[in-house]
């Protein structure tokens, strides 16, 4: 197999420091398994992010993502998990996780995770006639 799971994110230098822009990540095929059945849950995720001095590499997100598929774990916890390790890797102005995982038992879960670094606030945005 070329590549394997990997719990390592890799990071580039942001190429535009000074100039507030948002990147979006859609992540349809996240999975883990239930830590009380061992049943796999599967999850469509987004990443929305400001980055600040990084951004994240997305060959090693998404090994990072695969590494997950079989451990247990609640949706709660693995969200805020993923959120952690890439707050901690990117150290971003803002980053908001969200994390829609497809119906088990007739409930859908949606776990939203935000994060803002102290005093940053986002820009006034601007409204086109």
């Amino acid at each position: 197999m070329p590549s394997s799971p990997s719990k390592n994110l890799e990071t580039f230098p942001n190429p535009r420091q000074g100039r507030e822009y948002t990147i979006r990540m859609n992540m349809p095929e996240f999975t883990c398994l239930c830590p009380l059945t061992g049943q796999p849950d599967f999850a469509r995720m987004q990443l929305e992010y400001v980055p600040d001095e990084r951004c994240v590499e997305l060959k090693s997100l998404k090994l990072y993502l695969w590494s997950f598929r079989d451990e247990g774990a609640f949706h709660e916890a693995v969200t805020n998990r993923i959120a952690e390790d890439l707050i901690q890797a990117l150290s971003p102005r803002f980053l908001r996780l969200t994390a829609r995982f497809n119906v088990r038992g007739g409930i859908d879960t949606d776990v939203v995770v935000e994060h803002r670094a102290a005093g940053w606030t986002p820009p006034t945005p601007v409204g086109l006639p």
